[in-house]
């Protein structure tokens, strides 16, 4: 647990590292079928290589030996290029040419651009258990919507428990402990109109260096589990314009239990934020207690953050006659 605002008691869970993603060969086969439509050549049973990085790599430098190294986690391109230059080999060069690439380790390898690889080069998936795989579309931009696929994929990722709505256009995530009233509290705004994009638990995406966005998970998509009611379907019951399914994060509300010692912010001047994938966010805390009509208060701090936008900060305004 961090404490994020440096206040006693406003702890978050640690979620400023983790872990480096990874797929499998076969994740990329089956995940990106509608997009990708890739097929495998040789090597089904060397599936389960991982790919560790969004950037792919031609092994056309390699095959003339003037190469760094190559990347095992990454994957490696064949395209026109590199199968004209092997075609255009005496047998022996092109051998040499291959035997180069076995020193190295690869998690696979794709062919795009409609490029006719010599049996000499699919000879590798057996003797270095490489996976061969088929680009479904000709011309660069397979190289390019592989490219974008896997940034998508394989980019940093975390999941919360909290909820994730569209306020008034922004994507505020509500944070707070368990029993606080998260879920009731979304209610009530997508009963306002608003939308639901994730309840309980939020799935957090970086793109890039400073945006993050939020989904909710497949198997219970804009569905609510409510105390006394069990799981209710938003989107059954309020319509498909009740509910989204992925939004930009914007800022965070932390909701707390109110304390009679405690110490609040009362005319907007303290900020806190909180860090996320290495993204800091700002964090408005509403203490919770009875008779306070959260909702509403969540409504107003997105109305905030829209005039903070526009360089308003009522914080800073002269109240000098």
């Amino acid at each position: 647990m961090g404490d994020a605002s440096g206040d006693a008691g406003k702890t978050v869970p640690d979620v400023s590292s983790v872990a480096p993603v990874s797929i499998s060969v076969r994740d990329l086969v089956e995940e990106s079928a509608p997009e990708l439509r890739l097929e495998v050549l040789r090597g089904r049973e060397y599936l389960d290589n991982k790919i560790g990085s969004a950037q792919v790599q031609k092994l056309g430098m390699a095959l003339v030996g003037t190469s760094g190294d190559i990347h095992p986690d990454r994957v490696q391109v064949i395209g026109r290029t590199e199968s004209k230059f092997l075609q255009s080999m005496e047998d022996e060069d092109r051998r040499r040419a291959i035997q180069r690439i076995k020193k190295y380790e690869i998690c696979c390898i794709v062919v795009v651009e409609g490029a006719v690889v010599p049996e000499e080069m699919l000879q590798l998936s057996y003797e270095r258990r490489i996976p061969f795989l088929q680009g479904g579309e000709p011309g660069d931009a397979s190289v390019a919507k592989l490219t974008r696929w896997l940034e998508k994929r394989l980019a940093p990722r975390v999941t919360l428990h909290g909820g994730l709505l569209d306020v008034f256009g922004l994507g505020v995530l509500i944070l707070g402990p368990s029993g606080i009233g998260k879920s009731e509290c979304a209610l009530e705004l997508v009963l306002k109109g608003h939308r639901l994009i994730a309840d309980d638990y939020v799935e957090i995406t970086r793109h890039g260096i400073d945006q993050l966005s939020g989904e909710g998970g497949k198997v219970l998509r804009h569905h609510m589990e409510l105390r006394g009611l069990g799981i209710i379907d938003i989107k059954e019951l309020y319509g498909i314009s009740a509910t989204g399914s992925v939004q930009d994060i914007d800022f965070i509300v932390r909701l707390e239990r109110w304390r009679a010692d405690g110490v609040y912010d009362r005319i907007g001047i303290e900020k806190s934020s909180l860090e996320i994938l290495g993204v800091p966010l700002p964090v408005i805390d509403i203490p919770v207690a009875p008779g306070r009509n959260v909702s509403t208060l969540v409504e107003v701090a997105a109305r905030i953050h829209l005039l903070h936008q526009r360089g308003y900060k009522t914080s800073e305004v002269s109240f000098d006659g």
